[in-house]
């Protein structure tokens, strides 16, 4: 499916209206802002919003997006692809998304699990014997062997112990960095690397936020028998027409590729950080992160995240089970953390009252405890390029934002939220 500007298409709806049927929210496509109890008038208001961000200098480029109840209300860019140039932004650039992989690493995980081909109580070694002999740090630099295996479902809610190694400096960060474990040229140098590490904390004791997910792209792999790439393509991305979300930018769309920019809190200025004909994402990316390697635009998070509100279908495709998706979005951490803000994650001080963790998914449980607006059972993630979503199955409503910057200093996620919700009217 191919997306048009919400300007042109809002245009075409308004002048069918009452002409054409009304589509399912199965299905993902424009509809006048009426038809899903949204104000048009309400929904303008983003615009000033977003663009006052960029004209003060806070952004260099956003792209916002907006469904509900499988219609598209907003879609809209404003500023910059790259500051340096000023190439204008499009709705359909392509933006390094980091950690909003996560989700979609996990959901390929469950795809594998509701066919049998693994539990979610399996030992990760099972799969990934570089991991059998995994040691547990102790008091005073000691090693103690692990009170319980690391599972796969650990790994999907970060409570398997493994670690960063960017966030702390402990002994096991210490090794991280020393064992360029980051920085590995692919997923099986990574997971040799990861496997000579102790793990930070006993498997399944608290949240802390890792590699773990990682870990589970090679578990795909591992089980599959296709690279990570290939399962995404053929199970997710080709199926969903998902055409412009990958690993690598192919060459045919790179002027596409924005810039990623980072704040300097010295001189107060956005500054590039990562041009694209400098950037591992065009320079033949061989390792496949499942953590956080994948590229996007917002009409393809858009079609995934369609897809898991419907409950696993989009366009009469069927990617995983409603059960299963419906397990993935419980909070899996209650004597963790989310037990009204008790043991709060320690790399992550995002996390406040009243938010939970699934698999892959962060969970509100008590919207008020989490002090913004939104519904109990809403789901989300971002990434470290300031890329944000969110889920809101009570009002079946779906945010998407994209931009480019490291350290954002500007309350994105907050205000786009409130300017959605007050859009509201039904």
């Amino acid at each position: 499916m191919h997306f048009k500007s919400l300007r042109s298409t809002l245009v075409l709806a308004t002048a069918l209206i009452g002409l054409a049927a009304q589509v399912s929210a199965q299905n993902l496509s424009y509809d006048s802002p009426e038809s899903v109890g949204m104000s048009p008038e309400r929904l303008e208001r983003i615009a000033p919003v977003l663009q006052q961000y960029v004209d003060d200098g806070e952004l260099v480029g956003v792209v916002s997006m907006l469904a509900r109840r499988g219609e598209i209300v907003h879609f809209e860019e404003f500023g910059n692809l790259n500051k340096n140039t000023g190439q204008a932004l499009a709705t359909d650039s392509i933006f390094r998304i980091y950690s909003m992989t996560k989700p979609i690493t996990t959901l390929a995980v469950m795809m594998l699990y509701e066919e049998g081909k693994l539990q979610l109580t399996d030992p990760v070694e099972r799969y990934l014997p570089e991991f059998a002999n995994i040691r547990v740090a102790g008091p005073g630099g000691s090693l103690v062997p692990p009170q319980r295996p690391m599972t796969v479902q650990m790994l999907m809610t970060h409570s398997a112990g493994l670690t960063y190694g960017v966030f702390g400096d402990t002994m096991v960060d210490r090794q991280y960095r020393d064992a360029n474990v980051m920085t590995s040229p692919d997923l099986d140098t990574f997971i040799a690397r990861l496997g000579q590490i102790p793990l930070q904390y006993q498997p399944g004791t608290r949240f802390h936020y890792s590699v773990a997910t990682d870990v589970l792209g090679a578990l795909v792999e591992a089980v599959s028998g296709l690279s990570l790439g290939e399962f995404f393509q053929q199970r997710i991305f080709g199926p969903l027409e998902m055409e412009d979300t990958f690993f690598q930018v192919p060459a045919d769309k790179l002027n596409r590729f924005g810039t990623n920019h980072t704040y300097n809190p010295q001189t107060g200025e956005l500054e590039v950080s990562d041009s694209p004909d400098a950037s591992n994402f065009v320079n033949r990316q061989t390792f496949e992160s499942g953590g956080g390697g994948l590229l996007s635009t917002a009409e393809d998070y858009m079609k995934f995240s369609q897809m898991v509100l419907n409950g696993g279908e989009l366009d009469g495709v069927r990617i995983i089970g409603s059960k299963t998706l419906e397990y993935m979005t419980q909070n899996h951490l209650p004597g963790i953390f989310g037990d009204n803000g008790q043991h709060a994650p320690d790399t992550l001080p995002g996390f406040v009252n009243g938010t939970g963790f699934g698999l892959g998914f962060a969970v509100i449980e008590d919207p008020t405890a989490a002090g913004g607006i939104g519904s109990e059972g809403e789901y989300y993630w971002g990434g470290a390029a300031g890329t944000i979503f969110w889920i809101d199955p009570v009002e079946e409503l779906i945010g998407v934002v994209m931009i480019q910057h490291m350290n954002v200093q500007v309350p994105l996620r907050a205000a786009f939220k409130a300017l959605a919700y007050g859009a509201i009217v039904d």
